[in-house]
């Protein structure tokens, strides 16, 4: 409301300013503008000079002066609504601070502090300026060459986490022993557990974050030949042979545990459709129970004691007389 009854005392006294000029130069003989002989202009007249106002300029229209009270050019997207700390400063029950994070000093700008970061993020990656140089000018003996070709220019990030001295070109050129792994994988097609996986001393891994999901944890990446090295030494399986036979003892169980759980559930599907059969009959039309004397000089069934079946699981009774045998019915 108070920019509101500004804006409409400087329209005034701009009304006011055009009257008193428009007046003077009438006095004078001068010919008057167009502009001073309106008394307001709309603020929506769409003409060549409009293009060439600035942006503060522009005016909401007439019917439309009401729902404007916010210039969005000039507003910050806080993606979802919420203010950020350089919007509101002075909320501090919403703008928590984390303890752990390392804070900007009081004494320090913005942009000191930024710059602070930086150095740190670069050093601690050892990018940059803080990357390590080739040995050459190093002794003969403490060169770090690379394993392949004998080039100084090799991968220190591998060299430091994976103890691997090679350069970028051999590992593009024997992708069947440099490329990396994942957890996954060396779980799957080579056996191993988490508790190796996890020594670092007997399988280093490098961390890279989760491409499917930022909030997952990081991935474990290994390289080939190493996991190689450990599966076929004596330590783990002793050979490729040996990897494949346990790999076909393992799928060959889960197969066979696969078949017996069906086996089980479809022995189940089988009772329970023949109990219902059964009592369904007991309640229809013919009525009766096996083995009752139905007259007429018919043969009664007498029936001998449950035995159970080994290849079904389901118990069988067999008539003394006959030699009938049926499938006990559990109720």
């Amino acid at each position: 409301m108070k920019a509101k009854a500004i804006r409409e005392q400087r329209e005034a006294e701009e009304a006011r300013n055009a009257s008193s000029a428009a007046s003077t130069s009438l006095a004078q003989g001068v010919k008057r503008s167009y502009g001073t002989m309106t008394s307001e202009t709309p603020a929506n007249v769409r003409d060549a000079a409009s293009a060439n106002r600035p942006l503060d300029a522009i005016k909401p229209a007439k019917n439309f002066t009401r729902y404007v009270e916010y210039d969005f050019s000039k507003m910050t997207d806080t993606k979802g609504g919420f203010l950020t700390q350089e919007d509101d400063p002075h909320n501090r029950a919403l703008h928590v601070r984390d303890e752990r994070a390392e804070q900007k000093p009081a004494n320090m700008t913005q942009k000191e502090w930024e710059k602070q970061q930086l150095l740190k993020s670069l050093r601690r990656d050892r990018a940059g300026p803080f990357e390590p140089g080739i040995s050459v000018l190093e002794e003969k003996s403490q060169q770090k060459t690379c394993r392949e070709c004998g080039t100084l220019e090799i991968d220190w990030k591998w060299e430091e986490v994976f103890h691997c001295c090679i350069c970028n070109g051999c590992k593009e050129k024997y992708p069947e022993k440099y490329s990396l792994l994942t957890k996954t994988e060396a779980k799957e097609d080579y056996l191993l557990t988490d508790p190796e996986l996890k020594d670092e001393e007997l399988l280093p891994h490098l961390e890279r974050p989760n491409p499917h999901k930022s909030t997952w944890n990081n991935m474990m990446l290994f390289l080939r030949y190493q996991v190689e090295e450990y599966a076929f030494s004596a330590k783990k399986w002793g050979s490729t042979e040996a990897l494949d036979a346990e790999f076909e003892r393992r799928e060959s169980d889960k197969k066979r545990r696969r078949e017996a759980k069906f086996k089980t559930k479809l022995q189940d599907l089988k009772k329970r459709t023949r109990v219902e059969a059964y009592r369904r009959n007991r309640h229809g039309a013919a009525g009766g129970n096996f083995g009752d004397d139905l007259g007429r000089g018919r043969h009664v069934h007498q029936w001998g004691r449950s035995v159970e079946n080994p290849d079904t699981g389901i118990g069988v009774k067999k008539c003394v007389d006959c030699g009938m045998e049926v499938e006990e019915l559990e109720f």
